[in-house]
């Protein structure tokens, strides 16, 4: 194995391996450091396995509403440590993809702890001891993990962070969750969809906060009709723990309720991954445990940083976007820096929620002045089909450009949905262009169409 290389990557989760590969495929001679897993977080304990996990929830919910489709199904159930154990094989069948694909692509793979030791090289501490590898460039993709309030730190027995929902010792029969992002929401649908009685505490005024209000709102009814309880502007002061259940003192509006569960997921955030790299040494600014970068992902000379641990939105596919792009400085080319405007969220609770652009608060805060249309899925045909009549597709436009300011979804499938919106917004597309657009019938995809027909008043279904 070469102790010099072109491209060095500290980290392999969606981030770090494909930059590794962009690299690779552009002549670089690459190296990838990692701790733990190929793939990080995300492939092993975050985006893919919760999916399984989420996927088998919906199917049990759709095999209670077999009587709907003319369908007969008797004694549903489920075996919760099956459920368990496909999340895992799909996660650990990621894993040996990634380590195929860097493999395919010659990228050395260095099983280790590394840290910035110097201008150019990275200190590895592996099983066999420390050694030292340089290299031209080198990118820290070292991710986040769940961040923990003191008081409310997790056990593994009676509080959770996602690492224990996603393995967990048993199924919660009452359950709490603390924060009401897309990881608080997605572990709330889940164990809510298999029986557990779930309540959500959410500390800002509506929960999944960083969606454009109608959305949450809409999203919270649905949640609420499958028996959740949401608690918003509430914040869990205290948890006192006794064997086989946990006192949760919640304050909203200045009072304090005591409630009892036999489970807590405490879902309140993330921190980069930065202790023990070298950064401070290597006169990398770190601000509140993310490393500070220029557009480019830049942290310093022949330095960079990318994905969760450089900070907002901490998504996969930005952290990928970002690899392909610092691969491609690396080899001397002239990318466009990613836009963070342009990244699209996405929540796989049921039902699905995703975004991309502003909020129709945000643009008329940024001073647009701006139109708004808005289609319910009960006007679509596909959807009427599918059994899945509630949802609705939100546009943000530009009165004076008809440029797409943003565009906002909750319902059946709008995780696949919403990437159409991301191409038009990427090719700046305005109205026009969309209304000329052909879409085909009967799909979801015909609400995207009627939506931005609403916002110029020109809807034909509704």
């Amino acid at each position: 194995m070469a102790a010099s290389y072109d491209f060095l990557v500290i980290g392999s989760g969606p981030g770090g391996y494909v930059a590794a590969i962009r690299a690779a495929q552009l002549g670089l001679r690459t190296c990838v450091v990692e701790r733990e897993h190929l793939g990080g977080i995300c492939l092993n304990w975050g985006c893919i396995p919760t999916k399984a996990l989420l996927r088998s929830a919906e199917v049990y919910h759709m095999m209670h509403r077999a009587k709907e489709y003319g369908l007969s199904a008797e004694k549903i159930g489920y075996d919760l440590d099956a459920v368990v154990k496909r999340s895992r094989g799909v996660a650990k069948q990621m894993e040996g993809g990634v380590k195929h694909l860097l493999k395919k692509n010659k990228v050395d793979v260095v099983m280790g702890e590394g840290r910035l030791a110097g201008k150019g090289k990275v200190a590895v501490k592996t099983d066999k001891g420390t050694e030292e590898i340089s290299a031209g460039t080198i990118v820290v993709a070292t991710g986040a993990r769940a961040r923990e309030l003191p008081g409310l730190e997790a056990d593994g027995d009676l509080v959770w962070t996602y690492k224990h929902a996603l393995n967990p010792p048993r199924m919660p029969k009452k359950l709490l969750v603390i924060g009401s992002g897309a990881i608080g929401i997605e572990f709330a649908s889940f164990f809510n969809t298999l029986g557990a009685e779930t309540t959500v505490v959410e500390v800002m005024d509506r929960i999944l906060p960083v969606e454009d209000a109608e959305i949450g709102a809409f999203a919270r009814k649905q949640f609420e009709k499958q028996g959740m309880k949401i608690m918003e502007k509430s914040m869990v002061k205290q948890l006192d723990r006794a064997k086989g259940r946990v006192t949760a003192h919640v304050e909203t509006g200045g009072k304090v309720e005591k409630l009892e569960f036999d489970t807590v997921i405490s879902a309140v955030g993330i921190v980069g991954n930065v202790e023990g790299l070298g950064l401070e040494e290597a006169g990398v600014k770190v601000d509140r445990t993310h490393v500070v970068t220029d557009e480019c992902c830049r942290a310093g000379d022949g330095l960079y940083a990318i994905g969760d641990v450089a900070g907002a939105p901490w998504l996969a596919h930005k952290a990928s976007h970002e690899g392909v792009m610092v691969a491609e400085l690396a080899a001397g080319g002239h990318p466009h820096p990613v836009r963070p405007s342009d990244i699209a969220g996405c929540t796989y609770c049921h039902p699905q929620v995703a975004s991309v652009g502003l909020t129709e608060a945000q643009a008329k805060e940024a001073g647009y002045k701006i139109k708004v249309g808005k289609f319910p899925f009960i006007g679509n045909g596909k959807a009427v089909a599918l059994g899945e009549q509630e949802g609705m597709v939100k546009t943000v436009f530009d009165e004076k450009t008809g440029e797409l300011l943003g565009a906002h979804m909750v319902g059946a499938e709008v995780t696949e949905l919403i990437q159409g919106y991301v191409v038009g917004r990427t090719l700046e597309t305005t109205e026009e262009d969309l209304m000329n657009t052909v879409f085909p019938h009967p799909t979801l995809s015909e609400m995207m169409h009627e939506s931005v027909l609403a916002a110029y008043g020109r809807p034909i279904h509704i």
